[in-house]
């Protein structure tokens, strides 16, 4: 296994030691370099020998740098190796339940533990062996997102149909004795894994020290589903269920963990018609990708902001802009409620729910809402501007998941299309900008 070097930093540590592109690595320490994990760990030293190959032939180079400095070294990709793909069929996967016309992009099933401490992304260890669990033990790659599901290995052999997911908690123990530490989540369907089936995964990760916090998001499912398991969105008093059993947990593990541990996504308490918890109920939000607290976030940045704004820009004055907001079904009233108990003088804001038609009307959340449905649904809409999130386009794009495009949507709609961070704070300065407060927008 070697690695070609596609370029090296002037004036890095392997450039003064004679290290060149064209060269492939090979170890570092005298240990085969398998991935970028192995690479940052392993050229973290402030004395080491780099072997690479050159011309066919073994060449090492001893160098000297700071500790943690970087070595300089970049290769054809940034994880020096393929992405490691799903071996699962889980019963839910979102995958399987997109529409005919989605990118091939999205149908990619990535299941690698790699991007889970880099970026986050959950993966449930089925395709990790016993030596690579003990890599990630040995290359302290902590903290780490796993999704759960279940802790019963029948149920979740069930769940991601592979005999491989019987193995999670001798992997989780083995994580949790080796320090790593790891986020958990459960994707709840209705009878299957909630009730006395989410007791005993709470009970038995809470009990792991390496455990820090489970997230529960309710299933998603898409209008094409077709062909497979006849699973169903949670009614109201289902998901009030799991927020009693959640809240019930967080009251009993408070004072035995110093964490509430247990934390149900903010569609939960949606489709329970229950109220966000306050800023505190969420720690550090650290579950926050996972849905976790994101609208209580995004208020109590908006309202902080707005409270500091002059007295006199914190008022309903009639005419103003007249801006829309563009979102999905399930957080439409709650920034409705936001924004109508914090108003901005100048600004006449109204919020819009979308109806997913892309992926079908049960898909309710923000992200997920195409250019098509934009284009459809606010056209007619009196206003001057419409506000979007972000993350409604391909990151570092201007392309929705449909692969329409923002310039194609601002041409359809006639008007401007501003997307706004996930961040509440920004919300409130696209709105003063837009009014003229801040100077940034011209309609």
């Amino acid at each position: 296994m070697s690695h070609l070097i596609t370029s090296v930093d002037p004036d890095s540590p392997a450039s003064r030691a004679g290290i060149r592109a064209g060269d492939r690595l090979k170890r570092i320490g005298g240990v085969t370099v398998i991935d970028f994990i192995d690479y940052q760990a392993l050229s973290a030293q402030s004395r080491l020998t780099v072997g690479v190959i050159r011309d066919g032939e073994a060449v090492d180079f001893s160098i000297r740098k700071d500790e943690y400095a970087p070595l300089g070294l970049n290769f054809e990709t940034p994880m020096m190796s393929g992405v490691r793909l799903c071996c699962n069929k889980c019963l839910f996967c979102f995958v399987d339940q997109l529409p005919g016309n989605a990118r091939d992009s999205m149908r990619v099933k990535d299941d690698d533990w790699r991007m889970s401490l880099m970026m986050g992304n959950y993966v449930t260890l089925t395709n990790v062996s016993d030596t690579e669990l003990e890599r990630i033990v040995a290359r302290h790659c902590s903290p780490l997102y796993i999704s759960v599901h279940a802790t019963d290995p029948d149920l979740r052999t069930h769940l991601l149909g592979t005999p491989r997911a019987r193995r999670l908690m001798g992997q989780l123990k083995r994580l949790s004795d080796g320090g790593i530490q790891f986020h958990c989540q459960c994707v709840l369907c209705p009878g299957l894994n909630d009730g006395e089936a989410l007791e005993r995964t709470i009970r038995e990760l809470s009990a792991l020290p390496g455990a820090r916090s489970l997230a529960l998001v309710p299933v998603g499912l898409t209008g094409h589903r077709e062909g497979l398991s006849a699973l169903r969105v949670y009614a109201p008093e289902e998901a009030r269920a799991v927020v009693d059993l959640a809240e019930r947990w967080q009251e009993k593990l408070l004072p035995e963990k110093g964490t509430r541990f247990v934390f149900p996504s903010d569609e939960f308490y949606l489709q329970a018609g229950r109220p966000i918890p306050p800023d505190e109920a969420y720690e550090g939000y650290d579950q926050i990708d996972d849905g976790v607290g994101l609208l209580r976030l995004y208020e109590t940045e908006f309202r902080a902001a707005w409270e500091a704004l002059p007295e006199a820009l914190r008022q309903r004055v009639p005419g103003g802009r007249k801006l829309a907001v563009a979102c999905g079904r399930s957080a439409g009233p709650f920034l409705a409620q936001m924004l109508e108990a914090c108003p901005v003088a100048g600004a006449d804001v109204t919020v819009h729910a979308l109806e997913n038609t892309f992926f079908g009307p049960t898909v309710t959340v923000s992200g997920l809402i195409t250019g098509g449905d934009l284009m459809a649904q606010m056209k007619g809409v009196d206003c001057d501007a419409v506000l979007i999130t972000e993350v409604m386009l391909k990151q570092n794009e201007d392309r929705f998941l449909d692969d329409t495009t923002l310039p194609q949507v601002i041409e359809a709609l006639g008007r401007p299309v501003i997307p706004v961070r996930r961040n509440g704070e920004h919300l409130l300065e696209t709105i003063l900008e837009l009014t003229g407060r801040n100077g940034s927008y011209t309609l």
